[in-house]
């Protein structure tokens, strides 16, 4: 794994805590508002980032977070864009992991050699890419070690041994276990019950730290990741939920039928304030001398 999630697991360990990861699309609304939004949820102590890039058609993802993909695409995101923003992030924040999420078209269209690179040198960690499942993974993970980028891989609720075999074997810095099957979203909580399962399924294969995903939205569904063994947790829809209920869809004047301004934050200040306490109260469920 890289040197960034290394430190950060060795450091959680010894401080006999877990990891919160929250889940930020970048662009979204616009790229000056992500990076605000960047910037509260580290000053709440989140332990490393999972930055979305905006895609046309996000199937892993489910309605909050398709969103999140069409207001930052409306709003003129690009993945050039996407790279100056981590720019920017990794220049704040040198030693906080940063983990990419992003579908699969990306590097296809970039081309694999450039596409990894690229986001190498702006400053990313790892990439996952949601809709490339491990068994056609090799050529992804040859790209991306070549380039220092650690690989992600998913560990369906239910997959087979061969495919945890392969998820723990390729994957790198950490291996996303997902809580539930279906998309991401906080419309189906996780299955707090099965968690020591879904864990020690994974576990049984060895590999990365395991940060569990999808439907975690509540400080009792970190504390439950924890409680079950995983490393960390990672948060995405109760995050973009909070987003979206402060951004604003101007209508410009002009004549009938103009296209809706951009979107925007109403109030930066009241959502910073807003994902900061929900930031803290994430990572507080992560110690485990509360648990």
């Amino acid at each position: 794994m890289t040197a960034r999630y290394e430190k950060l697991f060795t450091a959680l360990t010894s401080r006999d805590e877990g990891a919160f990861v929250p889940f930020i699309m970048l662009g979204d609304p616009s790229p000056a508002e992500a990076l605000d939004i960047v910037r509260a949820v580290v000053s709440a102590g989140a332990d490393a980032l999972e930055l979305g890039v905006p895609f046309s058609d996000p199937v892993a993802d489910g309605p909050t977070i398709q969103a999140s993909h069409i207001r930052a695409l409306a709003g003129g995101a690009t993945v050039d864009s996407a790279i100056e923003q981590i720019r920017v992030i990794r220049g704040e924040f040198p030693d906080l992991p940063i983990g990419m999420l992003i579908y699969g078209n990306v590097p296809f269209t970039r081309g694999l050699e450039t596409f990894y690179s690229e986001f190498a040198a702006a400053g990313a960690d790892s990439i996952l890419l949601p809709d490339v499942p491990v068994r056609e993974g090799a050529p992804f993970v040859a790209a991306a070690k070549a380039a220092g980028i650690d690989p992600i891989f998913i560990a369906p609720a239910r997959a087979s041994e061969s495919t945890l075999e392969g998820v723990a074997h390729s994957s790198q810095g950490y291996i996303y276990a997902i809580s539930r099957d279906g998309v991401t979203g906080t419309e189906k909580k996780s299955e707090t019950r099965g968690l020591d399962e879904v864990v020690a399924n994974v576990k049984r294969f060895g590999g990365a730290p395991i940060l569990l995903g999808f439907g975690i939205s509540t400080p009792d569904d970190v504390a439950a990741s924890i409680a079950a063994g995983a490393a960390g947790a990672i948060t995405g829809s109760a995050i973009t939920k909070i987003i979206d209920h402060h951004v604003s869809h101007a209508t410009p004047s002009g004549a009938a039928g103009d296209e809706p301004a951009a979107a925007h934050i109403d109030n930066m200040e009241a959502l910073t304030a807003e994902l900061v306490e929900f930031v803290r109260g994430m990572k507080a469920a992560t110690l485990k001398a509360s648990l």
